[in-house]
């Protein structure tokens, strides 16, 4: 039974036993869903299964920012219409001429380190994320970025280089969270990994490799964001936030009541849990969706009919339709998801399944023999497409079945794809990340904004590299185009401009959309208020009590 009293960590192997218990047992709670009106019960620990360990608690990836976001506050916060409200910041403005941002801070907040929260300490903190504290935050701000100055105690001014309409919106990312300046200053980088110190609601008390971060709450704390649902202290007295790799591991926690909350819900599972009294919270990211990306520096795809041929071999409607369960949106868009502002259509619908069409596109290239395996040949070459992905951290298992379905459409018309699933270790270390090592990869990138679109297709040069530009396409005409929709003050004329941004993509085949990466929640009844923030999706439990 589901309970809100604080409970020992068991065992990954105990939660995976459940798992196995759960495969014949019926699929439903131990506890009876409590009433509407069930009276909240004040303290206790949320157990929460979270599918993937980050290496540092605080960072540039999506999983650090899911965690972060507990303990560690932002300057602004979205609301449910994509609004930008005060957290840190109680108000703001911009200049007229878009350069200068001046935003006033509340007045008494303090870091769990009882250091205040202060202009000085808001403009250290851009300058460590510009200077390699972070490196999401730093392409985030690279090209605009110019100086950060405390103009008093609270009132803090930051410069730009040159206009970003959406500037404000992008510090609601949890990239962008306000750390401890003392602590950043006189600790170790190591205790600034395993430990940050924010001004949120909770605070880290020790984290357990391989098992689980225990945060415990922020008794002081006095500054949630303008969207939360209450203010002051969070409800229960701390988060079991524990790492539990495996999908069905996690169903079956929260079956058995072994967990309060899990993320990643699998879409095998979705209906089921559908039909029980479980809450299942779903939200699809912003931003770069599920997509491949053609390197389009080395053969074959440095030729674009090519590149077209590869698109036009899949169904990729259908293969995303069977295997997601209608739970994973289709995603055509090789440039931004359907859930973000200034989503073009046409670029989405740009390719539809076509194999003769890929066929002849092949035959016109002189790929017109094939081997005994049915794949194509070309002055004795076959057409191989390395396709290396990042299992167990940017791809899930729901992904990886995906590019499977993938490999095989593809051999239909001749293209021999070898996937590669690449472990964590191998993910961090980069060995797959340079111009010889794929022929496509795949990946997402969370944002609010298609703002995205400069980060992911920006120029790489000697001078000045883009590690984000995983297609090594340079090409100044669409930079020109995506630079000019950052700065233009009109959203309808900016909107039109990243619309033009990705029909350029999907006309030169540089990338196209596979799935919108969904950020899914499944959660006990006995668990209430828990919500997922608005600019990535993460769960939020400062507002969330147990119920009887």
């Amino acid at each position: 039974m589901t309970t809100h009293r604080t409970r020992r960590l068991a065992p990954i192997a105990a939660i995976a036993a459940a798992a196995m218990m759960a495969l014949t047992a019926c699929g439903t709670s131990s506890a009876a869903t409590p009433a509407a009106d069930a009276e909240r019960v004040d303290g206790g620990t949320i157990v929460y299964a979270h599918q993937q360990e980050p290496q540092c608690l605080f960072g540039g990836w999506i999983e650090q920012a899911y965690i972060s976001y507990q303990f560690i506050d932002n300057l602004v916060s979205l609301d449910e219409d994509g609004e930008v409200v005060p957290w840190l910041a109680d108000s703001w403005e911009a200049s007229a001429d878009g350069l200068t941002y001046t935003l006033k801070l509340k007045d008494g907040v303090r870091f769990t380190d009882d250091t205040p929260v202060d202009a000085e300490a808001v403009a250290y903190n851009f300058d460590y994320w510009v200077a390699g504290g972070n490196s999401t935050a730093a392409v985030w701000l690279g090209g605009y970025y110019e100086s950060a100055e405390a103009l008093d105690d609270l009132t803090v001014a930051i410069h730009l280089s040159k206009p970003y309409t959406r500037f404000l919106e992008n510090l609601s990312q949890s990239y962008f969270g306000i750390q401890s300046q003392h602590a950043l200053e006189t600790r170790t980088d190591e205790e600034n990994c395993e430990q940050p110190i924010g001004s949120g609601a909770f605070k880290v008390k020790e984290w357990n490799r391989g098992e689980n971060v225990l945060l415990t709450r922020n008794d002081d704390y006095t500054s949630p964001p303008a969207n939360a649902k209450h203010t002051g202290a969070a409800y229960v007295d701390a988060i079991d936030w524990r790492f539990v790799a495996d999908g069905v591991t996690r169903v079956s926690a929260l079956r058995s009541g072994e967990a309060d909350a899990i993320y990643d819900v699998p879409a095998l599972e979705w209906a089921g849990l559908e039909s029980e009294e479980w809450d299942l919270l779903k939200y699809v990211t912003p931003g770069r969706p599920q997509q491949i990306s053609f390197n389009t520096t080395r053969a074959p795809f440095d030729d674009e009919s090519l590149r077209k041929a590869f698109i036009y071999s899949l169904d990729r409607k259908t293969i995303v339709e069977t295997i997601g369960h209608g739970v994973i949106p289709y995603e055509g868009n090789g440039g931004v998801s359907q859930a973000t502002p200034g989503y073009s259509e046409k670029a989405a619908d740009f390719y539809d399944y076509d194999p003769d069409e890929a066929n002849s596109l092949l035959d016109e290239a002189g790929w017109t023999d094939r081997d005994a395996d049915g794949y194509r040949v070309k002055d004795g070459k076959t057409l191989d497409v390395v396709f290396p992905y990042n299992a167990g951290t940017i791809i899930n298992a729901d992904g990886a079945a995906i590019f499977q379905a993938v490999q095989e459409q593809a051999k239909a018309t001749g293209f021999k794809v070898k996937l590669i699933p690449v472990p964590p270790s191998e993910t961090w270390a980069g060995k797959y990340a340079g111009p010889d090592t794929y022929d496509i990869s795949a990946g997402y990138w969370t944002s609010v904004n298609a703002g995205i679109l400069y980060i992911n297709w920006r120029q790489s040069t000697e001078d000045n590299p883009n590690f984000s530009n995983s297609a090594f396409y340079n090409d100044p005409e669409l930079e020109q185009i995506i630079l000019d929709a950052n700065s233009t003050a009109d959203i309808d004329e900016q909107n039109a401009l990243y619309e033009q941004a990705q029909e350029y993509i999907a006309e030169h085949a540089t990338a196209f959309g596979l799935y919108d990466r969904l950020s899914t929640l499944g959660v006990s009844p006995h668990l209430r208020d828990v919500w997922q923030e608005n600019a990535q999706g993460g769960p939020t439990f400062y507002d969330a009590y147990f119920v009887e």
